[in-house]
């Protein structure tokens, strides 16, 4: 099984993709996402994560079937 995982604005910019799916296999929680896809270049300590499009901390779980997305941080006023 897998699980697809998505990248926004300016992470997906940095990272060099938007979306990729990744085997579900040794997959604990996102900070194993990230760790696959991303490698060692740690995950920036402001950047929002949803599971399945509800926000989610860095050590939440994730299964085989899952949707991860990592957004930037976001500003405004």
């Amino acid at each position: 099984m897998s699980i697809q995982v998505r990248f926004f604005a300016s992470l997906a910019d940095r990272i060099g993709m938007r979306e990729t799916s990744i085997a579900s296999e040794g997959v604990n929680c996102v900070a194993d996402v990230w760790k696959i896809c991303v490698g060692d270049d740690e995950i920036p300590g402001n950047a929002k994560v949803a599971i399945n499009q509800e926000y989610a901390d860095i050590d939440a779980e994730v299964r085989s079937g899952d949707e991860v997305a990592f957004f930037p941080p976001v500003t405004g006023g």
